[in-house]
């Protein structure tokens, strides 16, 4: 089929402990550099699903082990940035954690310049919009397990 609709998954684990939230510093990804993002977030590859990519993305970025029932699900969140290629179509599946193994480091020092706990009530800018979206919800309780963010309506 020519031209259908597609989308690009991502799984995203928010690390908590009590209302604060691991970040990374962005640097040499070519997207949002020199901005705060989840610790550990990245594409599902094909083949994976998404809960395997949310541990697989927690190990590679971070170090820190995680059981596949440790995660819960928070949102998932369908979005735009308005343009039509297939990479402008986004679903994000939003996870958080409070049990994991080992202590989290920062493993491609090539994309993280930093990697630091913030109060889920002074969260630093810049930050992804939709990521901010998502961590600001959970503070306030706000947060839909299903939500849209960049279309128009």
């Amino acid at each position: 089929m020519s031209g259908g609709f597609a989308v690009v998954p991502a799984a995203y684990v928010l690390l908590l402990r009590g209302d604060r939230v691991l970040l990374q510093l962005r640097q040499n990804t070519g997207f949002m550099d020199g901005h705060w993002a989840c610790a550990a977030a990245g594409h599902v590859e094909a083949g994976e699903s998404v809960v395997q990519a949310a541990v697989r993305e927690a190990m590679e970025e971070i170090g820190v082990s995680i059981a596949p029932e440790a995660l819960t699900p928070l949102s998932t969140l369908h979005r735009t940035n308005g343009g039509n290629r297939q990479l402008d179509q986004r679903v994000d599946f939003f996870f958080s954690c409070d049990l994991w193994e080992g202590e989290p480091g920062i493993l491609e020092p090539e994309k993280c310049a930093d990697l630091q706990w913030f109060s889920l009530a002074d969260l630093p800018d810049p930050m992804p919009p939709h990521e901010r979206y998502v961590l600001e919800g959970l503070r306030k309780g706000t947060l839909a397990p299903i939500a849209s963010l960049g279309f128009n309506g």
